[in-house]
């Protein structure tokens, strides 16, 4: 296997995504590095809103790179990359969530899918005080799934109406309830304000670790 050369962010991170693509398309296979690293702590904070399982989502985040990336010459550019990424990150997500359903059935067990609530501990995070932090993420994980994510999209991510109902495939009316609804649910669990680089932090080590993992892939 060819060694796997990583782009230097400080040079390479101001880029516009279209111009990576298009690079990437014309044989700059490394540079795929940068939208990894550019969306990795979106593709984990959707990821954890659906699935809430911290291993899994790694796992599905790796599936859902690799998947843009056998898709990169589709990729029309008449949306947002960043929102066709979290598309397919979703679909993937959404699609585990149905196995696990199915493999719950088949073993004659509850069908319901029960969502059983973890703290992520990120020992280097300094910011917020780590029980505020603990408390935030666990009151984000106990709102219903649909409220969830869409909090996430748009509250976290700060994505638009548009871009949220393009990634859940719902109204916009929908993201609208669904997100006030969400807050609704939010204060009656916290009396501080959220910050979302504390959320779900993908720190440094393991954004390094999905880029490795990425590239060696594709490689």
């Amino acid at each position: 296997m060819d060694k796997v050369v990583f782009p230097e962010v400080a040079k390479t991170g101001d880029i516009p995504d279209a111009e990576v693509i298009t690079r990437i398309l014309g044989g700059e296979k490394n540079l795929y590095a940068i939208l990894v690293r550019r969306y990795n702590a979106r593709l984990y904070r959707v990821g954890m809103s659906i699935i809430n399982d911290d291993a899994e989502v790694e796992d599905v985040m790796q599936v859902a790179y690799l998947n843009a990336y056998e898709n990169l010459g589709k990729f029309s550019f008449k949306a947002e990359f960043s929102t066709w990424l979290t598309r397919i990150l979703i679909n993937e997500c959404f699609l585990r969530l149905r196995q696990r359903k199915h493999s719950i059935n088949m073993n004659g067990n509850i069908m319901e899918h029960e969502v059983h609530h973890q703290h992520i501990v990120d020992p280097s995070a300094k910011v917020m005080n780590a029980e505020l932090r603990k408390i935030l993420e666990q009151a984000i994980l106990q709102l219903p799934e649909k409220y969830r994510t869409v909090f996430i999209l748009r509250e976290i991510e700060n994505m638009n109406v548009a871009e949220t109902k393009a990634c859940l495939d719902i109204s916009g009316i929908n993201v609208k309830v669904r997100l006030n609804r969400a807050k609704t649910l939010l204060r009656k669990s916290l009396k501080a304000f959220y910050k979302k680089e504390d959320v779900f932090n993908f720190h440094l080590s393991r954004c390094d670790r999905m880029v490795k993992q990425v590239l060696c892939q594709i490689q």
